[in-house]
């Protein structure tokens, strides 16, 4: 599956999203933060999101997908990680 292809089909059920993707081929690390998240757990927030490839991990054209998905004061609050080498 095209990066493109995932990031426009999440814009479809959250245009107003910031997608990140990282990986190759049929497995992805998805970064999603939307206003929409408000009020929902992990759980409502990546299982909308594997919904809209259910045919496609059915049948194997996209093996593996990792959602992290974070409203923007989430992910403004997270401060990261930062790693420093010596």
């Amino acid at each position: 599956m095209q990066e493109q292809e995932i990031v426009e089909r999440i814009k479809t059920l959250y245009p107003d999203a910031s997608v990140d993707l990282a990986g190759a081929d049929c497995s992805f690390e998805l970064y999603v933060i939307s206003e929409q998240f408000a009020g929902r757990n992990t759980l409502q927030r990546q299982r909308s999101i594997l919904d809209l490839f259910r045919d496609e991990l059915t049948s194997g054209r996209l093996h593996a997908l990792s959602i992290k998905a974070r409203t923007p004061a989430e992910q403004a609050g997270s401060g990261g990680l930062v790693q420093i080498q010596l």
